[in-house]
């Protein structure tokens, strides 16, 4: 089950070994069963234009290669909603990373692992993403991909947000009605600000790097300043 706290949240040593508690779990789904959208199973996509760039393929340096770190960072999550915690030293194909759902100041801590990646290139457009799987204990189950899109002949860079999921593993009652009352307004609330966040790591100047740290917690970044002060 989900590990979850009122009011706190985790130290870095717990993250750490929370982290590694769930390196070997399993998924909480039948892979099949989501491709089919069997009964119980719900699907959503948004997609929106984050920047634009010069024709043609991704430039060096240039905005379609800034929202891909961004993407792969996990800086597009709003920190209020779901913070991701991962080793940024771990490769991003199979890299597991733990999810801190926040809601009414309930806190839950599940897993997830990058289950699949895209990186395709065509003459007509550029494909970069992936896609995460939830693990045992998570209290959704599915997976959800996040994908960039340049086309090369107008330079637009979209941005894809797509899920299958249905209800997963709650550590208790109150949880579960908890989820079906306010659960939906959260996801959408976190989409939307998803698409705006990256929108703007994409169009503003990119940050000064701080010092490297053994574990990430994305997206805390310099716009969650911003934001308070707005």
């Amino acid at each position: 089950m989900a590990d979850w706290r009122f009011l706190a949240g985790w130290s870095e040593a717990e993250l750490e070994r929370g982290l590694e508690a769930r390196r070997g779990l399993p998924l909480n789904f039948d892979p099949d069963a989501a491709e089919r959208q069997d009964a119980g199973w719900r699907g959503y996509a948004t997609e929106t234009t984050v920047g634009t760039e010069g024709l043609g393929r991704p430039e060096p340096g240039g905005r379609f290669e800034r929202a891909w770190e961004a993407v792969v960072r996990y800086e597009f999550s709003d920190p209020g909603i779901v913070t991701g915690h991962f080793d940024p030293n771990e490769p991003l194909e199979g890299r597991v990373m733990l999810l801190e759902l926040k809601a009414l100041g309930f806190r839950f801590l599940a897993g997830t692992r990058v289950g699949a990646i895209r990186d395709e290139s065509s003459e007509l457009q550029s494909v970069r993403g992936y896609r995460y799987d939830t693990l045992a204990g998570h209290i959704e189950a599915g997976r959800e991909w996040f994908l960039l899109t340049k086309s090369h002949a107008t330079g637009e860079i979209r941005f894809r947000i797509a899920a299958q999921w249905r209800p997963g593993d709650f550590p208790n009652a109150w949880s579960r009605i908890g989820f079906w009352l306010v659960g939906r307004r959260y996801q959408r609330r976190w989409v939307r600000r998803a698409h705006e966040r990256l929108r703007r790591i994409v169009t503003e100047d990119p940050p000064v790097p701080g010092p490297r740290a053994r574990l990430l917690h994305e997206g805390e970044t310099d716009l969650d300043r911003t934001e308070e002060g707005a």
